[in-house]
Parts: structure tokens; sequence; C-alpha cells
């Protein structure tokens, strides 16, 4: 067992928002682990730790496409921003 509990996973989720791109990802990976060592903890909610194993997934996905958000790839993706053709 770990000591590492789903609070501590979120804050990590929620803190990865304010790292450079490859220390977030990097920190969203290690608690994406230490949230799989939770699996087999009976006092985890499966149903709790599924949604937030997706939510570590996303953000790893987001924080890797981060560059390509912020040019002007990311502003034809997202036509309500300025720089949108």
């Amino acid at each position: 067992m770990t000591d590492t509990t789903v609070e501590d996973i979120e804050h990590t989720l929620d803190r990865a928002t304010d790292l450079e791109a490859d220390a977030a990802v990097d920190e969203l990976r290690t608690a994406k682990r230490e949230l799989e060592a939770l699996e087999t903890d009976p006092s985890v909610d499966d149903d709790r730790r599924k949604a937030l194993e997706n939510r570590l997934e996303q953000r790893i996905r987001e924080v890797k496409n981060r560059d390509a958000y912020d040019s002007e790839l990311g502003a034809a993706m997202n036509p309500k921003d300025e720089d949108a053709p």
C-alpha cells in the first residue's frame, strides 16, 4: 500500500497546470502510477479512482499538446480565439 491519497493525486493534477510541460508530464505520470497503486486499496472508491485516472490521462494529453494550442494551429482549432483565420 502507498502513503499517497486520492486527495494528494488530485492536488498534483491541479498543480500541474502551473508547471512547464516536461515537469507537468513527469508529475502527472507519477501521480498516475500512484493512483494505479491504489487500485487494490478497498478504502478508495473505484468510480472516483477511475474518474481521476481519466482526468490524469486527459491532462497529460493536454500538456503534451499545449504548444500546439498556443500557436496558430491552436487558434485555428479554437475559432473563438482572436488569431483564428
